[in-house]
């Protein structure tokens, strides 16, 4: 049972992932990991998060990053976005993943701070008792 899972929006996003997995195998906390975008593959990430048993989602996004809000929206459970620097050097993924709606709350790391998300979620599951 994996109780991260960890979703990036873009295989090219695989760098920011290796720094979220590196704490979570040190510290042995098990997790899935998943490439899938909301804008190109909106069915399939629709169907992981209603089959996901996760505890804390981690979303790695860039651009208009708009993963981890679209979780956020389908879930009740914890989500951690992480804006990946591109274009503005992360700016636009960093303000869209924080501007979220009222009701549909995302916590946000700092640009490419993959390793920040894995010991916030690390935290939530530890206040969560699991």
């Amino acid at each position: 049972m994996a109780v991260i899972s960890i979703i990036a929006g873009s295989a090219s996003d695989q760098q920011i992932v290796q720094k979220v997995t590196t704490v979570l195998d040190e510290e042995g906390i098990p997790y899935d990991y998943q490439v899938l975008s909301a804008h190109r593959d909106p069915d399939r990430l629709d169907e992981y998060i209603r089959t996901c048993d996760a505890n804390v989602f981690i979303a790695i996004a860039g651009l208009s990053a708009a993963l981890p809000g679209v979780i956020a929206a389908r879930t009740r459970r914890p989500v951690i976005g992480v804006p990946v620097s591109g274009s503005l050097g992360g700016l636009d993924a960093l303000l869209s993943i924080v501007q979220m709606p009222k009701g549909v709350p995302v916590a946000c790391v700092g640009i490419d701070n993959g390793a920040n998300a894995a010991y916030l979620a690390i935290r939530i599951l530890h206040a969560a008792g699991v």
